[in-house]
C-alpha cells in the first residue's frame, strides 16, 4: 500500500486545487454581467433565436461525434498491435484483419448512406 501513497496524495492535492480554483474564481472574480456576456458566443454574429426547450441539433452532428469515436478508437488500436505485431504473428494478423473489417462494414454503411457528405 505504501507503494501508491505518493500517487493518493497527488491525486488529492489536485482535486484540492481544482477545488480550490473554481471555488476563488466564483469568490474573488468581477460579477459585471452585461447581455453580451450572458448571450451564448456565435463568433461575433447575433445568435438565431432558439425554442424554449434549447432547440435541436441535426442528427449530422450527432453522426460526425460517433464517426469520429469508432475510427479514433480504432487508432487507439492499433498503435499497440503495430508496436507488439512480431510477438503475436499470424494470431495477431487474423484478429486485426476482422477488426479492420468490422470497422470498415461500418465505414462503407455510413459512406453509402451520406453520412460523410459536408453539404
Amino acid at each position: 500500500m505504501e507503494l501508491y501513497t505518493p500517487i493518493l496524495a497527488l491525486a488529492l492535492i489536485a482535486a484540492g486545487f481544482a477545488v480550490f480554483s473554481v471555488i476563488m474564481s466564483a469568490v474573488v472574480g468581477p460579477k459585471r454581467y452585461n447581455r453580451a456576456k450572458v448571450d451564448s458566443y456565435e463568433c461575433g454574429i447575433e445568435p438565431t433565436p432558439q425554442a424554449v426547450d434549447g432547440g435541436r441539433f441535426p442528427l449530422k452532428y450527432y453522426i460526425t461525434a460517433m464517426l469520429f469515436i469508432v475510427f479514433d478508437i480504432e487508432i487507439i488500436f492499433l498503435y499497440p498491435w503495430a508496436e507488439r505485431f512480431d510477438a503475436m504473428r499470424l494470431f495477431g494478423l487474423v484478429e486485426m484483419v476482422l477488426f479492420i473489417a468490422t470497422v470498415f462494414v461500418a465505414y462503407a454503411y455510413v459512406w453509402r448512406r451520406g453520412g460523410l457528405d459536408w453539404d
